[in-house]
């Protein structure tokens, strides 16, 4: 992504985190934040030297500029930062932006062949769609809510991670690289939505709609298959272990010296396994019971049985498979401190991932950034309201 300037008037976590997956690819992000206070995430819990967690972890690789957007010239500079830019994204309720002035409109005046992406909450029509949207919201009105509950007759669960809000962020990073793919072939930009509440629902069609797939035949998924989750508890600790095909429940039978089950008749198919899904469990609880973690690990991966052990946040990054993959990297924030992160999730064998920086302080690149755009010393400080910016 090195050349393709991005403007980033988003806050809190969906948008943040898309356009970190590009700064992180080499995109130049431009981090627009009103002065009062920047990007909601900053004032979250979990602080080292007045940056919280939650803000360093979502804006990652960019440059902030602080603008109050509610004056002109504050707008106005806003749009010069447009006009040689490839993309601008902000994720308002819908129809804000336009009162603001920086619409797509507004924003394609100055740069006509400008990714626009908008990203909102329940989309852009609709009796939901000006309503004020959190994860929550959108994790009970798309369903995920009862399909985590396990039945519809269940109480409704929440999924314990801001799924719509990170799986958002990741299909508008997609979309905007698919969207430059194409106006290198068209020269045409194009206006991109992506709202939370379509991202939750295809994704959970891949998996979790299979009762609403075929109009004509009704399958009864809202019913429970089994309230047993495949977290299995040892001697000492817990497991997880999951069996699909006949080779992988052979196999299992074999790690647990249970031959027997190999001439169950419920258990002779894996659609007779599924049909008959407590009693299996059941059975491979029992079993695991008797022993510890370590030793089941080492019976079950000496047949090839899928398994791995249940950690906590702290043996997770400590654990072998994270550290010999370098997937947990430490660096030292300019402001920060010793900050530990993910790395970049894609590896690339021709052009590697090198964070260019951490999260920026509010404002940080405001004098640099205009000055980029031709702003002389004086109108930086009449726009900005404050001669000092932080340091680079």
């Amino acid at each position: 992504m090195d050349g393709f300037k991005i403007i980033d008037v988003t806050s809190m976590v969906s948008g943040p985190s898309a356009t970190m997956l590009l700064a992180d690819q080499g995109a130049d992000v431009i981090k627009i934040e009103n002065p009062n206070g920047g990007d909601h995430t900053r004032a979250s819990a979990n602080t080292q030297k007045g940056f919280s967690a939650n803000f360093l972890n979502n804006n990652r690789s960019k440059r902030s500029v602080a603008l109050n957007l509610k004056e002109d010239a504050a707008r106005q500079a806003l749009l010069r930062l447009c006009r040689d830019a490839d993309v601008f994204i902000q994720n308002f309720r819908p129809g804000v932006v336009d009162h603001m002035g920086i619409g797509e409109a507004d924003v394609r005046a100055v740069a006509p062949d400008i990714i626009y992406v908008s990203i909102c909450g329940f989309g852009d029509t609709g009796p939901y769609a000006t309503k004020p949207v959190y994860d929550p919201l959108i994790q009970a009105l798309s369903g995920l809510a009862t399909v985590q509950a396990g039945s519809d007759a269940e109480r409704p669960r929440l999924v314990r991670t801001i799924l719509p809000d990170k799986l958002t962020g990741t299909v508008a990073a997609q979309a905007i690289t698919a969207a430059l793919l194409a106006r290198t072939r068209t020269g045409e930009g194009q206006h991109i939505r992506v709202s939370m509440l379509d991202t939750i629902l295809a994704f959970l069609w891949g998996s979790d709609m299979g009762s609403q797939t075929f109009i004509d035949n009704p399958f009864p998924q809202q019913n429970a298959a089994s309230f047993i989750d495949l977290i299995y508890e040892t001697a000492d600790g817990h497991i997880s272990v999951a069996v699909q095909s006949d080779r992988e429940w052979q196999a299992l039978t074999r790690a647990f010296y249970k031959p027997e089950w190999l001439d169950d008749p419920r258990f002779k198919s894996p659609a007779l396994r599924q049909e008959n899904i407590n009693a299996r469990l059941n059975l491979t609880q029992d079993v695991l019971k008797t022993d510890t973690s370590e030793m089941w690990l080492k019976r079950l991966e000496a047949e090839d049985v899928p398994c791995a052990p249940v950690l906590t946040r702290s043996e997770a990054i400590n654990h072998p498979q994270v550290t010999i993959n370098a997937i947990v990297m430490e660096t030292d924030h300019h402001l920060a401190g010793g900050v530990r992160q993910a790395r970049p999730a894609a590896r690339f064998s021709g052009t590697p991932i090198d964070i260019r920086r951490g999260a920026p302080a509010l404002g940080e690149h405001t004098a640099a950034i205009l000055s980029e755009a031709g702003y002389s010393e004086d109108e930086i400080t009449a726009i900005s309201g404050n001669s000092k910016t932080v340091a680079e």
